[in-house]
């Protein structure tokens, strides 16, 4: 090593370099903040030490640590002074050339450097004020490359015993400050120790756990564990914690299955299974009761699982790739996803614990865990990690010579299902769960004598076995609900995929398909370009005439699109007759076919522009749709657009709506600056090398689908579709007032048209029948007090005749009179609310709702 205590020759190295560096820095940043990049690509001098020998970069860092050392500001006060500028100057050349420009070599006393870092500073300085987290990097790199020698230990012990760097050893929450996270570091240099302890004990020392929620529960369980055998596991749980990167390395996957051979394969997976539970049972707000002056104080904390857990859990998630059982898959799965769950404040719950679990389902055998991440993917709503899915099963779609779409479907669990009904038995009791809805499964205990009960049996919940059971069969039927959902959303998407089948792939993937086939069979599917739907064991036309199948036939998924205007009624009234209800809209499905104004526009849309949405609310409907987009803000210095993206991969394409800031002068924005409000603009599509496409050369059903999509977004996100919108609110403008009256009550959309025409099939049906009926885009009710018109597409309420406007919040209590009506098809949300309200209307004289009674 250099000679430290050379003070007056270090002082004189690179004396002209560095000032030529800060003359550099100085004509290019007018300020220089605590976090900040500096860029010195083009300083002669600077490229010139990087490209020096290892030797003198050492020096050089030597150097500049002397003169930091050297500076005498003592309390900040005067940024714009000379002499404090440059020395914060230095400080962000140290930071960066401790990031980027040294090679220690072999035998090197890092306590040395560390000591020279805070020289003569304990209790004056701290440890984030010189750049130790790179220090510590720079350690971990030597450990890899020179190894664990007893002067390197030795050297790693006197700086964790340092008085500065002790008391983050057990700090349970490690925060970033100054860009560094101190504890964390803390912890790397920690598990060095211990893989050294580990390599020259005769024992392995007992595995620290946390003091966290988890931490505390992991070390009862494991001190039930024999003594004798607990230093095997100690060293395996060394292990699998002595890891910082994002995906296990072979060598840490083959080192943890010798491990978990030595503790035993059995006793390993049943404990790991046991935390799993523990874990997705754990609420992710930690409520602590802190006394405060004699008073106990109920204190809500937005952490699900301590940070110093966080890289054992990952070694855990790893090591169960090895695995496949049914169990293992259901509960990394389920931490998996709550793992993604937004907690309030502080974002994900546990991205890199998620992380490891996605790439853990994605190394199970067979098709199990893509088809985990198939639904994790229809449910996470972070486009990073839906981008991660994705790659895994495209990895794995081309591992198998199969499409990234196909994957997923033939990678779908059918959950031991028989058209949709899981059967078990308890004794001589019978438990069957049928899938009835989206989101509805019933469950019905049948008797020895064949009556059926809804109650769980007394005998049931006095057995351990029974209710350890019956515990899966319920994780079973969740899991079961999630995936039926994300199925359903899959096969409404497969319009812009292009999908066929031949007989064969069809019947196994979906007609006869435990959980897909609750779908199918209430789908429209075209056989060489024949519409059929199955019905009572076989397949029938529109007028309800058997058909026989070609064995040949390929087979697609029906839409309206392609069919005669005269076909799509046909089929609308055949579906009403056998009481199908789809489960999302096929037959009833909005169409967007090109205009003439578009054919002379081009190459882009201006049907879906000038509207006013909710960004937030947009996003996460966007993000739900496969779409990408960021969100807009005071935080964006000057950016007054962005484009929403969704890339249609069978086509090579990428849809784009355009999202403008709104220009309005009180615009309003939320406590991180995020603005509530944007405007919608023109949607263009481009192909791979990103020129735009002539809309007339876009796939009529591509076209149609994107445009869909838009109205939804507008649909659902606009302020027009906010009742309370303009309640409280005395800086909205004109212009925005006047754009949430005309769409609250003007021209109907394509999917307000579609409700239209449903709500005039079935209201001849109705109740409300005699005192309703519909003019223009209202429906028009007759309750016993007043006369009510309702818009079909915001379903906002006028009292008639003076048009007075009456806001009703929809609630499950006035929504619970339609459960008995038959919809044609799931999902409009806005037909259900539509329809409640005209009932509640129509017996105006009933309501007791105090807020709506002071508006009659």
């Amino acid at each position: 090593m250099l000679d430290t205590d050379s003070k007056s020759e270090l002082k004189m190295c690179f004396h002209d370099e560095f000032e030529e560096i800060h003359h550099f820095i100085k004509a290019n940043y007018n300020s220089l903040y605590a976090l900040q990049t500096l860029s010195l690509d083009e300083c002669i001098p600077y490229i010139k030490l990087q490209n020096a020998s290892a030797e003198i970069k050492l020096t050089v860092l030597i150097s500049l640590i002397k003169r930091i050392n050297d500076y005498d500001i003592g309390v900040i006060t005067d940024t714009s002074s000379p002499k404090v500028r440059a020395y914060v100057v230095d400080i962000h050349l140290l930071n960066l050339w401790l990031e980027m420009g040294v090679d220690f070599p072999e035998s090197y006393d890092f306590y040395c450097l560390f000591s020279l870092l805070y020289e003569q500073k304990a209790g004056s300085i701290r440890l984030y004020e010189r750049p130790f987290c790179h220090l510590v990097n720079h350690i971990e790199k030597y450990a890899k490359t020179y190894g664990l020698t007893h002067s390197f230990v030795d050297s790693l012990n006197k700086i964790l015993t340092h008085e500065l760097v002790e008391p983050f050893i057990h700090e349970a929450k490690g925060e970033v400050i100054a860009g560094q996270n101190i504890a964390q570091c803390v912890r790397q240099l920690n598990l060095i120790q211990h893989q050294f302890d580990t390599k020259t004990a005769s024992s392995t020392a007992p595995y620290q756990f946390s003091n966290g929620r988890f931490g505390k529960f992991a070390k009862q369980t494991f001190e039930q564990i024999p003594q004798n055998k607990q230093s095997q596991w100690s060293e395996l749980f060394h292990h699998l914690a002595n890891n910082s990167s994002a995906k296990p390395s072979a060598l840490f996957l083959s080192k943890a299955n010798d491990l978990m051979d030595e503790v035993g394969i059995s006793p390993y997976k049943k404990l790991v299974n046991q935390w799993l539970n523990f874990l997705i049972d754990l609420d992710t707000t930690l409520v602590e009761v802190i006394n405060f002056g004699g008073q106990e104080i109920t204190h809500e904390k937005n952490e699900y699982i301590e940070e110093e857990s966080h890289t054992l859990i990952k070694g855990l998630l790893w090591s169960m790739s090895r695995f496949h059982d049914q169990q293992s898959v259901i509960n990394i799965a389920q931490l998996t996803e709550k793992c993604f769950q937004k907690v309030p404040v502080r974002g994900v719950a546990a991205a890199a614990i998620g992380n490891a679990g996605l790439y853990t389902l994605a190394q199970f055998k067979g098709l199990v865990g893509i088809g985990h991440l198939s639904r994790l993917k229809h449910k996470v709503k972070q486009s990073s990690t839906q981008k991660l899915i994705q790659k895994y099963i495209d990895q794995h779609a081309e591992k198998l010579g199969f499409k990234p779409a196909q994957i997923e479907e033939i990678s779908a669990p059918d959950f031991d299902l028989v058209d949709g009904r899981l059967t078990t038995t308890f004794d001589d009791y019978c438990f069957y769960a049928q899938i009835t809805s989206t989101n509805q499964v019933d469950q019905v205990w049948l008797k020895p004598d064949g009556s059926k009960q809804k109650a769980v049996p007394q005998f049931v919940k006095s057995s351990d076995a029974h209710s350890n059971h019956l515990k899966l069969i319920k994780a079973k039927i969740k899991q079961i609900k999630q995936s039926f959902s994300a199925q359903r959303e899959r096969i409404d998407r497969i319009y812009t995929e292009d999908m066929q089948w031949n007989i064969a792939s069809f019947e196994q993937f979906y007609l006869n398909h435990g959980l897909i086939s609750v779908i199918a069979r209430k789908l429209i599917w075209l056989f060489d370009d024949v519409a059929l739907i199955f019905v009572a064991g076989g397949w029938q036309d529109v007028n309800g005439k058997t058909a026989t199948i070609e064995p040949n036939a390929v087979v697609k998924l029906w839409h309206p699109i392609f069919a005669e205007p005269n076909d799509v009624i046909l089929w609308r009234k055949r579906l009403e007759a056998l009481k199908i209800k789809q489960p999302f809209k096929q037959a009833h499905r909005e169409v967007y076919l090109l205009t003439d104004t578009e054919r002379n526009t081009g190459s882009y849309s201006n049907r879906m522009a000038a509207h006013i949405i909710k960004q937030q609310q947009f996003k996460s409907l966007a993000v739900s749709r496969r779409w990408n987009y960021q969100l807009m803000g005071a935080f964006d210095d000057g950016v007054r657009s962005q484009i929403a993206e969704k890339f249609i991969a069978t086509h090579n394409i990428t849809a784009q709506f355009y999202i403008n800031a709104l220009t309005d002068g009180n615009v309003e924005h939320d406590e991180i600056r995020v603005w509530h409000c944007v405007t919608t603009d023109q949607i263009r599509f481009n192909d791979l090398s990103g020129k735009t496409i002539e809309i007339k050369d876009i796939s009529p059903i591509v076209f149609s689908e994107i445009m869909r999509d838009a109205d939804l977004f507008i649909g659902v996100t606009s302020i027009a579709n906010d009742p309370q919108w303009q309640d409280g609110r005395v800086n909205n403008s004109n212009n925005l007032h006047s754009y949430w009256k005309y769409h609250s009550f003007g021209d109907l959309t394509e999917i307000a048209k579609t409700r239209k025409q449903v709500l005039a099939q079935l209201l001849s049906r109705l109740k409300i029948r005699d005192v309703a009926h519909i003019e223009g885009n209202f429906l028009i009710v007759q309750g016993k007090k007043q006369s009510y018109k309702i818009h079909i597409g915001s379903g906002y309420i006028l009292i008639m005749p003076n048009d007075k406007y009456l806001c009703i919040v929809p609630t499950h209590r006035n929504t619970a009179k339609l459960d008995s009506t038959f919809l044609p098809f799931e999902g409009d949300v806005g037909l259900s609310v539509l329809l409640s309200k005209a009932f509640l209307l129509a017996n105006d004289d009933k309501i007791d709702d105090p807020t709506i009674l002071s508006q009659l």
